[in-house]
């Protein structure tokens, strides 16, 4: 089963300095019918004006990662991290038991990014927080993993849940193949372009919801940035 969810029908809200769409409820954002993916629990597009953002909140008991479309993000947490993450490359933050953050941009220009939320295998751990720089060039064509914490997806930042975030770029006109593991469930969105997954075209910030499929085959109809979570 493929659900295609439009980017124009996504929940959402403007801040003044964040435009935000949210793929499941969220905030003031409520849909019975939209509260999770399997252990994904929140995909959120978010626009950040330059010069503002998040300032320091709590979380608790959750993995996020942050991944980077445009401009940058920079981190600072009550650990002591701080960190600048750029466009292409992937942040994670276990919050375990607890950790509070600021994610700003301190750009000159408007930062664009995925904020998704896997809900964790085990709760009460050690809060953690990493980033790591993954050239685009080295996803050309086909999908690399990200972030996981799956066994055997080697050189991915960890991720303490059953879930896998993966990523490519396509030119117009190529294809690839992403194979998903009996029982588990894809949801995958264009970051940029235009795309075709098993017969359902999508375009940039649409949501794809996928169930009971064994292999997916991504066709760029325009050239296009694809990241998707593979959870159980």
């Amino acid at each position: 089963m493929i659900e295609l969810r439009p980017y124009s029908e996504l929940g959402g809200a403007h801040h003044g300095w964040l435009d935000t769409r949210h793929h499941f409820s969220f905030a003031e954002y409520y849909d019975p019918n939209r509260m999770h993916w399997g252990n994904l629990r929140v995909w959120n597009d978010d626009t950040i004006a330059p010069h503002s953002g998040f300032p320091r909140h709590p979380h608790r008991d959750m993995e996020i990662i942050t991944y980077v479309r445009k401009g940058a993000i920079t981190h600072q947490d009550s650990l002591g991290n701080r960190g600048r993450t750029e466009a292409g490359d992937v942040q994670v933050m276990s919050a375990g038991t607890g950790i509070a953050h600021s994610e700003m941009n301190e750009e000159d220009e408007t930062t664009q990014l995925f904020q998704i939320w896997i809900m964790p295998d085990e709760v009460g751990l050690a809060p953690t927080w990493g980033t790591k720089p993954f050239p685009k060039g080295d996803r050309s064509g086909s999908f690399v993993t990200l972030a996981s914490g799956i066994a055997g997806d080697e050189g991915a930042l960890p991720i303490r849940t059953d879930a896998r975030l993966a990523a490519a770029t396509l030119e117009a006109g190529k294809s690839t193949d992403y194979h998903i593991a009996p029982g588990r469930k894809v949801y995958l969105v264009p970051a940029t372009g235009r795309i075709d997954v098993n017969g359902v075209v999508a375009s940039a910030g649409d949501g794809v919801a996928i169930s009971d499929e064994r292999l997916l085959k991504v066709s760029a109809l325009d050239n296009s940035e694809i990241v998707l979570v593979d959870v159980a």
